[in-house]
């Protein structure tokens, strides 16, 4: 039986060591890649990718590029989550579209607003030449701040972090979806990312966010007692 949202955070661990005699449901994982993009993300953009590794040459050369670290060498299945910065435009058209093929059932003014927002919003935040626009935009918005209410995150490392927060959320998503089904899993930040550009003939302009080892958790892949900082020291009411 699925797991509860509740449950599935409190299963989810990171594991570094998988079974090596279970395998996982291909269909499975694909449907909590399904589940990763529901994940709220900054503007609907959805500016990421999934690639969900189960070939097992495949496996092994990303373990290698992992350091063969325990997560990626025992792994049944991986998936990288890939930024996607680059096809800005091509969502922001995305979302033009979806609008107009529900333009029956907006309001004018919803309507005027949505092609507003990502006709000229979205490419004044994403817009940019070698660094030049977007540091101009800064200075601008920086200037306009002393002034109103003003969006401040327009630099070419603002909007980078933006889309890496959103595919963050949705490899959260995807590593609980996956624990719902008592699925197993671990996200590594330890590998060379120009080698996994190259495995994958991802663009250069491509930036991968998170690689995840997937799997059936072995007793000794739980590294510990979960420890976390009292709550105490990290919730404030005002």
């Amino acid at each position: 039986m699925e797991k509860t949202v509740s449950e599935a955070i409190e299963y989810r661990r990171s594991i570094r060591k998988f079974d090596p005699e279970k395998e996982l449901d291909v269909n499975v994982v694909k449907k909590c890649l399904i589940n990763a993009t529901l994940a709220p993300n900054s503007s609907n953009l959805q500016l990421w990718e999934f690639y969900h590794i189960t070939d097992k040459n495949l496996l092994s050369k990303i373990s290698e590029s992992c350091f063969g670290q325990p997560a990626a060498k025992t792994a049944k299945q991986i998936v990288v989550t890939v930024v996607r910065k680059d096809l800005w435009k091509n969502r922001a058209n995305d979302n033009l579209n979806f609008f107009k093929s529900k333009k029956d059932s907006l309001s004018d003014k919803e309507f005027k607003l949505t092609q507003k927002y990502y006709k000229k919003v979205i490419p004044f935040v994403y817009k940019d030449f070698l660094g030049i626009l977007s540091l101009s935009k800064y200075l601008f918005a920086f200037i306009v701040g002393f002034f109103r209410v003003m969006y401040r995150q327009l630099k070419r490392s603002d909007t980078r972090i933006v889309a890496h927060k959103s595919a963050a959320l949705a490899s959260q998503n995807f590593m609980i979806s996956m624990a719902g089904f008592s699925y197993d899993t671990c996200p590594m930040e330890g590998f060379d990312s120009i080698k996994i550009k190259r495995i994958l003939n991802l663009n250069s302009k491509s930036e991968i966010n998170m690689i995840i080892g997937c799997g059936i958790r072995l007793k000794e892949g739980v590294y510990g007692e979960r420890f976390r900082i009292p709550f105490e020291k990290v919730y404030y009411r005002r």
